[in-house]
Formats: C-alpha cells, sequence, structure tokens
C-alpha cells in the first residue's frame, strides 16, 4: 500500500500482468496528450494513446513501459494503466513485480 507521499502503480496489458509498485510520478500519453500525476492529483479517468509511461521511484529509478492503447485510472493515489498491449522497455524488462 502506498504511503500518502507516493503513488500506488500498476500497469497491465490485456493478456498479462507488466508491472507494479510505489512511484513519485508517473507521466503517459493519452489521446489529449501528455499527463503526469504526482501524489495528491484529482481522480481521473482517460484513454491512453501509444507511447511510453514514464514510473519515477524514489531514489531516482525510472521505469518504462511502452503501452499501445487502452486506459489511465487515477483515484486515491492508485494509478491503473490498463493496455491493450504493454511491456517494459530497456532495462526494466527484468523487473516485473515491485
Amino acid at each position: 500500500m502506498a504511503d500518502r507521499h507516493e503513488l500506488e502503480v500498476e500497469i497491465v496489458a490485456e493478456d498479462h500482468f507488466v508491472w507494479s509498485g510505489p512511484a513519485q510520478s508517473v507521466s503517459a500519453r493519452t489521446i489529449d496528450g501528455e499527463i503526469g500525476i504526482l501524489p495528491g492529483h484529482t481522480p481521473m479517468l482517460a484513454v491512453l494513446g501509444d507511447g511510453d509511461v514514464v514510473v519515477q521511484q524514489a531514489g531516482g529509478q525510472t521505469i518504462t513501459a511502452h503501452a499501445e492503447g487502452g486506459f489511465f485510472s487515477v483515484d486515491n493515489d492508485r494509478v491503473v494503466i490498463v493496455a491493450g498491449a504493454a511491456s517494459l522497455s530497456g532495462s526494466a524488462a527484468g523487473q516485473g513485480a515491485a
């Protein structure tokens, strides 16, 4: 469970789990443009565009996942990304679960 100064993030594709864990911020591309989420963000639901989802963790670690379509939900410091297709990029590819 995320503490009051961080987000709880989960990224899933329609057919598999991608990544979950705590974060300081999340950014992604929606059909309306880039969005950045910090703790305390207003609840929202957005349609994802194709592009990278970037998760900034404490200590400066960055998790990047490429997502193709789907939805981006924020509520009570919980961010859930459900993509049509998604995979971790770069060195994050070996870090499926937090």
